[in-house]
């Protein structure tokens, strides 16, 4: 009598076993088991047992049942049935002698389309967004190469429908105000616009940016969410005046200003170090500070000073101030601190325009202002500096605040351009030169820089 091979497929082993038992008898032997598909979040496990039996013991193979096999209930049901006990046919893990001449293993059967794609209704529904054809996946040499192509191609279908879905949230994100003065915010661009807004930045100047980007954007540009963004951060980019660090040798006076409490001091110690000791070029350097009311920042200053190895002078009259510019005149760059002025404090401020104006010398004036403050307060400060005639901005204190879109604003209102920015309270590496790109990524995904520091009182 002849050995005769034959291979049966199920979620477990027992179903296979099962399978094997009414298709061969109860004389079968269980030669192998393996897995033959790894369960996923959208499939069972299958399971192939090779079984042997003598020829004579093999009955007529039964006819196939015409109706659709529901494998989930039919599975439970032997569950609920089966009982742990012992088989009714041999199983051994030995195979038998006959096996010396082992025939080739027949494949697998193919696998039914109702095990592969209709476990659940979630997989039909899976099924039918990712278009998943049975065929391109059945393989009997390597099954689940097929299997994990196609839950790829479902995961990259998943997430077209989360952008899919994300269009539709936007389109009902604030149906109470579908028009702003007359201009309505299209669902590809509410993601920016609440981002935007969210920044703290000006209503007016949110607008007429809105405005801008909704008209000059192309049309064939305007359905693609990453396209609008892009054109949005390349606008705004466009609106922020930036004054470039120079790099000739003429000498520059540089006197910064401002209210009490946003960093002056220790801002003039970065823009010290950086001039002295620059990676690139170095400048001869010397300080004058006019703030002689607070010996605290006095102190501090001569401290950075003798650190650097770099003169400074303490002025008090304004006569006093000509004098001190020609004493460092030898300098490539002077910087000059100044008193902690409130912009509602005219008589100090009014020293300090004599100041500039008995100086005899041409000085570019920074104010300095905090990033934290209000973007009313931050135009309160400009106006009552103005009269300076404000050459450049300083902002500091990026480490202290989430929203920007007040700096922007203040910007964008005043045209004056920005020179530097601070973002921390280290001497010097917490200054970078300003660049509007680095405040359009501030204004729009915010800035963390990791640890929060506070520049020092002036």
């Amino acid at each position: 009598m002849a050995t005769k091979f034959h291979t049966f497929t199920g979620e477990s082993t027992i179903e296979a076993l099962k399978k094997a038992q009414d298709a061969c008898g109860e004389k079968a032997i269980l030669v192998t088991t393996k897995q033959i598909q790894a369960k996923t979040i959208n499939k069972k496990p299958l399971y192939e047992i090779l079984v042997s039996v003598e020829e004579d013991d093999v009955p007529a193979k039964p006819k196939p049942n015409p109706k659709a096999v529901n494998y989930e209930n039919a599975y439970s049901k032997f569950n609920q049935n089966y009982e742990s006990a012992k088989p009714k046919f041999e199983i051994t893990e030995q195979p038998s002698q006959n096996l010396a001449k082992k025939p080739k293993t027949v494949s697998p059967e193919p696998y039914d389309e109702s095990v592969l794609l209709n476990i659940s209704a979630a997989a039909k529904e899976i099924s039918a967004i990712a278009n998943v054809d049975v065929t391109e996946i059945r393989s009997s040499d390597e099954p689940n190469l097929g299997m994990n192509k196609k839950i790829d191609d479902v995961a990259k279908q998943v997430n077209a429908l989360n952008e899919k879905l994300g269009l539709i949230t936007d389109m009902i994100w604030d149906e109470r105000a579908p028009n702003r003065n007359n201009l309505a915010i299209p669902p590809e661009f509410a993601s920016i616009y609440k981002a935007a807004k969210k920044s703290g930045m000006k209503n007016e100047h949110l607008e007429a940016i809105m405005q801008a980007t909704i008209q000059n954007l192309p049309a064939s540009m305007k359905s693609n969410p990453t396209a609008v963004k892009r054109y949005f951060y390349s606008l705004l980019r466009n609106m922020l005046p930036c004054r470039k660090e120079r790099s000739d040798k003429k000498q520059r006076i540089m006197m910064l200003v401002g209210p009490t409490g946003v960093g002056k001091t220790t801002t003039l110690a970065k823009l010290a170090a950086r001039f002295a000791y620059g990676n690139e070029k170095r400048y001869k350097t010397g300080i004058i500070t006019l703030d002689t009311y607070r010996i605290g920042a006095v102190e501090q200053l001569f401290q950075y000073a003798k650190m650097m190895k770099l003169p400074i002078l303490d002025v008090i009259e304004v006569e006093e101030f000509k004098d001190a510019i020609k004493t460092l005149s030898h300098c490539d760059v002077i910087l000059i601190d100044t008193t902690g002025n409130s912009q509602y404090d005219k008589e100090k401020l009014d020293k300090l325009d004599k100041f500039l104006k008995h100086s005899g010398a041409q000085i570019d004036v920074n104010l300095v202002l905090s990033a934290g403050s209000k973007v009313e307060d931050l135009m309160e400060i400009y106006n009552g500096f103005s009269f300076l005639d404000i050459d450049t901005l300083i902002i500091t204190k990026f480490d202290e605040t989430r929203i920007f879109g007040n700096v922007f604003s203040l910007i964008y209102e005043t045209n004056t351009p920005v020179s530097y920015f601070c973002v921390g309270q280290e001497v010097p590496d917490d200054l970078l030169e300003a660049k509007s790109e680095f405040l359009v990524e501030c204004v729009l995904d915010g800035y963390d820089k990791g640890s929060s520091g506070k520049d020092d009182d002036e």
